[in-house]
């Protein structure tokens, strides 16, 4: 997920700049820059599904974790979590190129999704996408929060991780609900672009931050903080705290 979420990271870095420095690029520079955002963006829900199904696995059934989460099975679902992202991303490619002119591969764009896929069966089909992915990461997620929380009553369970790994289901629902508005604001930003025509990089340095910037900062942020140590000085510092150092005075001077 890391690596995921840095190549998305770049990748809409590289659209933001090209939108403000060049404008317009070729279509199939802009075929290239788009499907690894879109295939990485798709593949950030997938991957807190499998992350929370092994939480789910290490607290229900522990004495069956090792033999289930091994290294081969995790590469399998690595694959298939990719393969899957993957699938939206190529059905645009092989609909464009049934729909679209030879002529326009060779045109420049402004580099945004509806600019490169102008068909309207790519948004339909995105949409049907978009509801069964998201659907399939939701049930899970709350099926194996709910499955823990339960957990974490019995008697016969560590409270103590099953409390951690409760709460690292809730931190991925957090970031789900972040993701999803990766399909909700595109309507939001038609709305205000179209109020407030004059400030369109505006609206869409804002969207970047919000839709891109804040979901992956969120992570390593909440993950740091629940490390004792890690917490223990960001409580100094933030309370200003910290142990000063105080020079060294030569006790013969």
């Amino acid at each position: 997920m890391v690596i995921n979420d840095a190549v998305q990271l770049t990748v809409a870095m590289m659209l933001f700049v090209v939108s403000y420095v060049f404008f317009k690029i070729n279509v199939s520079v802009c075929f290239s820059l788009i499907f690894l955002a879109y295939f990485t963006t798709m593949n950030t829900p997938l991957s807190l599904a499998g992350m929370a199904i092994e939480r789910y696995v290490a607290i229900c059934n522990p004495l069956r974790h090792s033999q289930i989460c091994t290294v081969h099975r995790t590469h399998i679902l690595i694959a298939v979590i990719w393969a899957a992202g993957a699938l939206p991303a190529l059905t645009d490619l092989f609909i464009t190129l049934a729909t679209e002119p030879v002529d326009f591969f060779h045109s420049s764009i402004f580099c945004i999704h509806s600019n490169m896929y102008r068909s309207p069966a790519v948004y339909y089909k995105n949409q049907a996408f978009d509801i069964l992915y998201f659907s399939f990461v939701s049930l899970t997620i709350i099926y194996t929060y709910l499955r823990i929380m339960f957990a974490a009553r019995a008697a016969t369970t560590d409270r103590s991780s099953a409390a951690k790994a409760r709460n690292t289901i809730l931190l991925h629902g957090v970031q789900l609900l972040m993701c999803m508005l990766t399909y909700v604001t595109p309507l939001l930003e038609v709305a205000l672009v179209g109020a407030f025509s004059k400030h369109v990089l505006e609206i869409r340095y804002a969207y970047y931050l919000v839709i891109y910037i804040l979901p992956r900062f969120l992570s390593p942020v909440v993950y740091g903080v629940r490390d004792d140590k890690l917490r223990k000085y960001l409580k100094g510092y933030l309370v200003c705290k910290l142990l000063q150092v105080r020079p060294i005075t030569d006790p013969e001077r």
